[in-house]
């Protein structure tokens, strides 16, 4: 990189970026997922007796998913938001795929794991873990995308010596 040509990737590497979306994700649909099942006071796995396998199972891929989307994404020369989009739909339907998965090798019926995968796809849960996986991908292209610098003091300047 030369002082007159910009940045490839802007300032922040994309596996850089990569490692603090992916984190962002998982912290932050556990945390929409909890509040949104406090809220409603449902369970986020409505069948009962599955245990938590599915669920662990579930967000495993949810955030295995995310993160494959989000690096093809921001990987490129210049990534697009559109990524984002991508992310979101890809990982909501990644999350019932690994309950299901989970489900099944937990020992429940294929009716059982069919009819919690679907219960998410078709509650609120379904669209925070959407909503959620958007905006830390759209965090992931921004932060690949800007060519800002961080915070100077006046006196750091160097054209001021």
């Amino acid at each position: 990189m030369t002082a007159d040509r910009p940045p490839e990737h802007g300032h922040v590497r994309p596996l850089v970026a990569l490692g603090l979306v992916t984190a962002a994700f998982g912290a932050l649909v556990i945390c929409a997922l909890g509040v949104t099942s406090l809220v409603l006071d449902q369970d986020v796995i409505a069948v009962p007796g599955l245990g938590q396998v599915p669920g662990w199972i579930g967000m495993i891929f949810s955030i295995a998913a995310f993160a494959l989307v989000v690096w093809l994404t921001i990987s490129r020369p210049r990534p697009s938001y559109g990524g984002a989009a991508v992310a979101a739909v890809v990982t909501v339907l990644a999350y019932p795929l690994g309950v299901w998965f989970g489900a099944v090798a937990g020992g429940a019926d294929l009716a059982a794991a069919t009819g919690a995968a679907g219960g998410i796809l078709t509650s609120w849960f379904g669209l925070v873990i959407a909503l959620a996986a958007f905006a830390c991908a759209w965090a992931g292209v921004a932060l690949v995308r800007t060519n800002a610098r961080r915070p100077r003091w006046p006196w750091e300047d160097p054209d001021d010596e």
